[in-house]
């Protein structure tokens, strides 16, 4: 049987101020970043067996 899930906490005080400067402050990633990404992405697809 599955267990209950809890409540997401709040955040509040430095962990709230961190988290909201973090959320307007979005670094773009490179497309070689992207690029290497999808290339790992496609090699676990290719090796998974379900």
């Amino acid at each position: 049987m599955a267990k209950p899930i809890k409540e997401t906490p709040v955040l509040t005080g430095e962990d709230a101020y961190r988290f909201e400067k973090a959320v307007h402050n979005v670094v773009p990633v490179s497309e070689e970043e992207k690029a290497q990404a999808q290339k790992d992405y496609q090699w676990c697809k290719s090796i998974a067996k379900f």
